[in-house]
């Protein structure tokens, strides 16, 4: 049994509080897990809610996950990524980046800095993923073009199964599974990013040109040029997010806007 030594952090916008509550519940179950000894796990939460009425009370975090926390409230709010950057002045040797609608199984802490301990050359580790229902989101992607964007976000069931196979070539499915580690995925997902923090660091935390969505996809592409990237399924989550195309115009909008500054930056693939 390791000693954790891992700062974690949340960001919310208006945060559903039963998810968010069974998102700390969870968290906590999975911390106590690993608590053999003494721990250093130290959580902040930043939300980003416009209001006070809609921000997350800090009795909330203390009932759910204890007192080892901080919150942080800035209704300004400039974004996911530099939210989360506002959490790596800790000095703890992990950093788990975190969603609010994300459940951890109650070791997959333990068996991430396990893997992390035993694995130096890995700077940045992704689980494997379920929805709610328990189908399997692929959290691994290769570098994508627009067309893959586009058919992956927006499109509808029928046509999506007219490009079943594009998709799964993009979501990486011909070489993920449940029980193989997968290294240097190109890209993966922010829902749950274990980073060993000197990598972070090194990267100066998410780029804050993206206000929400595509950080991810450009922090995994720096972060595989200085360490590598594992896949290691034996970690695993439920993550209830995703889906920008059903939260309306404005989410649409912000998508396309950080699609933009993702090709801008990484160089543009249309089909």
């Amino acid at each position: 049994m390791i000693k954790p030594d891992v700062s974690i952090s949340i960001v919310t916008y208006c945060a559903d509080m039963s998810m968010l509550s069974l998102t700390l519940n969870k968290l906590k179950q999975a911390v106590d897990y690993i608590s053999g000894v003494e721990t250093n796990t130290l959580l902040t939460l930043i939300d980003h809610s416009p209001s006070q009425d809609s921000s997350v009370q800090s009795d909330c975090i203390v009932r759910y996950f204890g007192g080892d926390s901080e919150l942080i409230i800035d209704p300004l709010n400039p974004g996911f990524g530099a939210g989360h950057n506002r959490a790596l002045l800790t000095t703890t040797k992990y950093h788990l980046i975190l969603n609010p609608d994300l459940e951890v199984a109650p070791d997959a802490l333990q068996k991430a800095l396990e893997f992390m301990e035993q694995h130096p050359e890995c700077g940045l580790l992704t689980p494997a993923a379920t929805w709610g229902d328990g189908e399997v989101q692929r959290l691994c992607k290769r570098y994508p073009t627009v067309l893959d964007l586009l058919l992956r976000g927006f499109a509808p069931a029928f046509i999506k199964k007219m490009f079943k196979k594009r998709l799964d070539n993009y979501e990486m499915a011909d070489q993920l599974n449940n029980q193989d580690v997968l290294w240097d995925p190109p890209i993966v997902s922010g829902c749950f990013m274990l980073f060993r923090s000197d990598v972070l660091h090194q990267l100066g935390g998410f780029d804050p040109r993206f206000f929400l969505y595509f950080e991810d996809f450009d922090i995994s592409l720096r972060a595989g040029k200085i360490s590598r990237i594992a896949y290691v399924p034996q970690v695993k989550v439920v993550h209830h997010g995703g889906h920008a195309s059903r939260k309306g115009w404005r989410h649409i909008w912000m998508f396309s806007r950080s699609m933009v500054t993702f090709f801008n930056i990484h160089g543009w693939r249309w089909w």
